[in-house]
């Protein structure tokens, strides 16, 4: 597929697409939410609002199309980068509905409509139209990644020089059959440290040397080159991107100084002097810290007292498979700013497992230390629910990486490349990574690097995101 034709529909055909879908299904969800505040049994909970019928109502109607439209767009939802990432868009189209809902409650208060703009129906056309969005959205991801427009939508990429770092990448990518880059090869580098013809199999084929760049990318006819080393003479690396500039290909860096808080990185100036470094991080800022305090005491005393009928259930099915234990197990982790706390749970296992916890980092399928309540209370996540006094104290947030004990703090610190920067904010409840289904027996490596992408890129929005599929993945396959 020649590239011309691929970016086309990349950035214009598949981006109109879905835009005609978003249009007709927000006005679906905006209707319904007209049928639910006005036309169904829902109805008698609002005031009866004169005039308010479907025809009368139709103006409002597609002003809020427009509005919604118009802060999806503003919020990236159309951005071609955005194609084949199914949670960003997630978040856009959370974003800009939450944007939607405080613009049209607002413009309700300050301007007099006729018929009146009931705010009962903002709320619930919010939550309609979020719904259907999330379904189209997902029936649409389902169409690209399943049939061969997938191939017509992912970026070729170009990996220039072969080490550790080109190795992750291109396994990274490959571990993902929707991933919005496909690797076309390897450009090698004089001195590259991890010789590419003894590579892991499945590595990308190699296309040739540097000194052929222009050729290759004439042949290749790529969208980027991603450099992964940059120890070259200055006139070479020069060379290379007036090759890139000449061809139309986007250059962009592995910056390997940087293996964590990428997006914190800001160029600033010493003197005259540039200098590249990590500012504050969002999630440690002040206001956030407050805004996400105040989130998890609603979340946490909401928690406390809806889960209080279903703990004294759980509480006594403990008791009566066990009863010369406790009802509730606590242990001790490591919180925020390394700074340990006791973290409570329903018991699930016999009373003298705690003796032997200390020899895995987590429960193996089929333990036979388990309770027959224990494996559903794990397999359902219910033996978490007192994590909500944490919450409440303040050792917990709601959201944020899983807390882990002392010892294996220790041990994974040694073992795992930036470990230790999870504790830079307070544990979770759940997480990105969990959500991901990264718990349990998986890859702790891999949970780490969640647990890191959530603490550079946190943001309120990704905070409801993470709340959302946890819902979703509420049974966790990987928990035992």
């Amino acid at each position: 597929m020649p590239r011309a034709s691929s970016h086309s529909l990349r950035e214009t055909v598949v981006p109109l697409a879905l835009l005609a879908g978003d249009t007709l299904t927000t006005f679906a969800g905006l209707a319904l939410g007209w049928w639910l505040r006005y036309a169904s049994p829902l109805a008698r909970l609002g005031l009866a609002v004169p005039g308010a019928t479907l025809a009368q109502y139709l103006p409002l109607l597609l002003v809020g199309v427009a509005l919604l439209l118009g802060a999806f767009a503003q919020f990236g939802l159309y951005d071609s980068r955005l194609l084949l990432r199914r949670y960003l868009s997630l978040n856009a189209i959370l974003k800009g509905a939450a944007f939607w809902l405080v613009a049209y409650l607002g413009v309700s208060l300050v301007l007099k409509f006729d018929p009146p703009i009931s705010r009962l129906f903002v709320l619930e056309a919010f939550v309609c139209v979020v719904a259907l969005l999330a379904a189209w959205r997902a029936l649409a991801y389902a169409v690209v990644t399943r049939t061969p427009l997938l191939g017509r939508l992912r970026r070729r990429a170009v990996l220039l020089g072969w080490n550790d770092e080109a190795g992750a990448l291109a396994a990274e990518i490959a571990r993902d059959p929707a991933h919005p880059f496909t690797l076309a090869g390897v450009v090698t580098v004089p001195g590259d440290t991890v010789p590419f013809a003894r590579a892991a199999a499945g590595r990308p084929p190699d296309l040739g040397g540097v000194a052929d760049l222009a050729a290759i990318l004439a042949r290749i006819q790529p969208d980027l080159l991603i450099a992964t080393r940059l120890d070259l003479p200055r006139d070479e690396v020069r060379r290379v991107v007036e090759t890139c500039e000449h061809a139309y290909v986007e250059w962009k860096v592995v910056p390997g100084a940087f293996d964590i808080f990428l997006t914190g990185l800001r160029l600033q100036t010493i003197g005259r002097v540039p200098v590249l470094g990590i500012e504050e991080l969002a999630i440690n800022r002040l206001f956030n810290r407050g805004l996400k305090r105040g989130g998890d005491l609603v979340v946490a005393l909401a928690g406390l007292v809806l889960a209080a009928p279903l703990v004294l259930v759980l509480a006594a099915l403990i008791k009566r498979e066990s009863p010369g234990g406790p009802v509730f197990f606590r242990q001790t982790r490591v919180g925020a700013g390394h700074r340990p706390f006791t973290l409570w749970k329903l018991r699930s296992m016999v009373p003298e497992a705690g003796a032997q916890d200390d020899a895995r980092q987590s429960t193996a399928r089929g333990d036979p230390r388990l309770l027959r309540i224990g494996a559903f209370l794990r397999r359902w996540n219910l033996d978490e629910l007192p994590q909500f006094w944490n919450i409440l104290r303040g050792d917990m947030s709601l959201v944020g990486p899983r807390p882990e004990r002392p010892h294996h703090v220790d041990q994974l610190a040694d073992s795992i490349p930036h470990y230790l920067p999870r504790h830079l904010v307070k544990p979770g409840l759940t997480g990105w990574a969990q959500v991901h289904g990264l718990r349990g027996e998986s890859d702790l490596a891999r949970r780490v690097q969640h647990d890191i992408y959530y603490i550079e890129n946190w943001s309120v929005w990704l905070d409801v995101q993470i709340v959302l599929l946890t819902f979703v993945r509420w049974r966790d396959v990987n928990a035992y």
